[in-house]
């Protein structure tokens, strides 16, 4: 199996990945979130108060790891973010998938309270001019 280099962005040095429980759910779990994009981690480290600070890891994939991978947004993405945020917790290792931005976080929410169906959230997603901006190919390890 052949290495890879994943990065996190912070307004910190980790040099230590821990996963932190803080009672907010992201769209999967708890987790150490982190992006073999390096352009994406530079963008979330921007948006921290202080310093930015690109952490860089290499990360080499292990047989006895439970993996989870969405290649796209399914209605089995939509069920495990909508579970993650709830705070139903999973036993995976590694989630690796597309992630919301402001709007499709906002559609997602949405869809939790009720607010619109299954069917609605499809709909306005598809329709966004933010779709573009999805963040793809995020890694939660």
């Amino acid at each position: 199996m052949e290495n890879s280099i994943v990065y996190h962005g912070s307004n910190v040095e980790v040099s230590i990945p821990r996963i932190l429980q803080n009672g907010f759910y992201k769209d999967f779990g708890y987790g150490f979130y982190c992006t073999s994009y390096e352009k994406q981690a530079k963008r979330w480290a921007m948006t921290k108060k202080g310093a930015s600070v690109m952490n860089r890891y290499e990360y080499m994939p292990r047989q006895d790891l439970k993996i989870l991978k969405f290649d796209e947004m399914t209605d089995e993405w939509l069920d495990f973010v909508a579970d993650c945020r709830r705070g139903i917790e999973h036993d995976y290792d590694i989630v690796e998938g597309p992630m919301a931005d402001d709007t499709v976080w906002n559609y997602v929410n949405d869809f939790l309270t009720g607010r619109i169906s299954r069917k609605q959230f499809w709909i306005n997603l598809f329709h966004s001019s933010d779709i573009q901006r999805w963040l793809r190919g995020l890694k939660y390890c």
